[in-house]
């Protein structure tokens, strides 16, 4: 597995896939290329479906500004990954500079032309129960084992990954206004967060868990920088969590970065032997995987044991299992944003099943195995239940001004 650094990653909204991903090619083409004279880009798959509402032929052509880019979106791709785009560079002579991107969850890119060497396979256990086995033999913590193997700069990258999930939770708490697009949707988090302090506290508790994910992915929806956790549209569900116990029940920024790696191996193992994007798995590999992290970050900072950990990340998953992923006129607000703010309850929920459910009985089902079954169950959903808006709530739900 790749480094956490790889997972968390700091990008603008609304979508990893569809405006970090290519941001990151774009910023490696002219690091390699210089900035040519004109620039052809060709979306495929999702990128090409979904691409206008999520921003991404306004993100490449920022990136290239102040060059002439030309965006197509494309249906017809033949290359080994569903989601990628064609990056053609001209230069002076008219020269042809072409990289093959794929966009393979996350804001992580694969380049057929470019090996790229943060796509290193730093981590050699490849599930949890490889995992599991080595810290036991070698009397070692979840935390101990990413250190020894994370080692480079990772305590710093974490920091700053922390630092922009607390930003964004305090920037969408305190903004108003209407979010990009034209679905006109009203930000809602400041209201639902003062709502929360006027009510009992078992409830202000689940109300401004829900907030803090509304805020943080009404900041994605409008394309401010959020962290991937383990995508940009599930931003919200690791940072509602990292804000509550940060600002609410005064966790450390220590124990929340150190939670952070346990909810890191959880999500870099989906991302290993399933999948964390939409466009190939459905939102059960977003919000779904979001959960699992989220449900580990809560259940080592509640202490609980290893085992019990792996029972709260698979309890977040399974039940997201087949999710599909529908975005309404391709943006990365209907449902996603409401979806985020229930995952957040879920995962702290599975984090209390699993405290009080694991000295009852032994659960039969581990984490590795909801995870083969992620995989498969994300290539059985319908190709227009995956990031295409093609099907689902995108197809069904009516516009306010399809209706005019």
């Amino acid at each position: 597995m790749q480094s956490l650094k790889e997972l968390y990653k700091v990008g603008p909204g609304p979508s990893s896939s569809h405006t970090l991903a290519p941001l990151r090619a774009c910023m490696l083409h002219i690091e390699e290329f210089g900035l040519l004279e004109r620039y052809e880009i060709e979306l495929y798959g999702s990128l090409s479906l979904t691409g206008k509402g999520h921003m991404t032929d306004a993100i490449i052509i920022d990136a290239f500004k102040p060059k002439k880019v030309e965006v197509f979106f494309k249906l017809e791709w033949e290359e080994e990954f569903e989601n990628g785009f064609y990056l053609k560079g001209y230069d002076k002579n008219n020269n042809l500079h072409k990289w093959t991107v794929f966009s393979i969850g996350g804001g992580s890119i694969k380049i057929k032309e470019k090996v790229l060497d943060y796509n290193d396979e730093i981590y050699t256990h490849n599930s949890f129960d490889e995992i599991k086995t080595y810290c036991k033999n070698n009397n070692l913590s979840l935390i101990e084992y990413v250190d020894k193997t994370d080692k480079q700069d990772l305590d710093k990258h974490l920091y700053s990954c922390l630092e922009v999930m607390l930003d964004s939770v305090s920037r969408g708490l305190n903004s108003d206004g209407i979010l990009p697009g034209s679905l006109k949707v009203e930000r809602c988090a400041k209201k639902l967060y003062a709502k929360s302090l006027k009510v009992d506290t078992e409830n202000q508790v689940r109300l401004k868990l829900m907030a803090y994910a509304y805020a943080a992915n009404e900041e994605n929806a409008s394309g401010h920088f959020v962290v991937t956790a383990p995508t940009l549209g599930a931003c919200g569900v690791m940072a509602s969590l990292v804000y509550h116990y940060h600002n609410d029940l005064k966790f450390s920024k220590k124990d929340i970065i150190d939670g952070l790696k346990v909810a890191g191996i959880f999500g870099n193992l989906i991302k290993q032997n399933a999948s964390i994007s939409g466009a190939c798995g459905g939102c059960q590999a977003e919000v779904g995987s979001a959960c699992a992290m989220a449900a580990a970050f809560s259940g080592y900072l509640d202490g609980l044991n290893i085992e019990e950990i792996e029972y709260a990340a698979e309890i977040g998953i399974e039940h997201h299992l087949g999710l599909t992923c529908d975005p309404v006129g391709g943006y990365v607000i209907i449902p996603c944003i409401e979806r985020n703010a229930v995952a957040s309850l879920r995962a702290i929920d599975a984090m209390i099943l699993s405290k009080n459910l694991h000295s009852i009985k032994t659960n039969l089902v581990s984490f590795d195995t909801v995870v083969k079954t992620m995989s498969y169950t994300g290539k059985k959903i319908a190709l227009e239940l995956r990031e295409t808006s093609l099907g689902g709530l995108a197809m069904h739900f009516k516009n306010r001004e399809d209706n005019c």
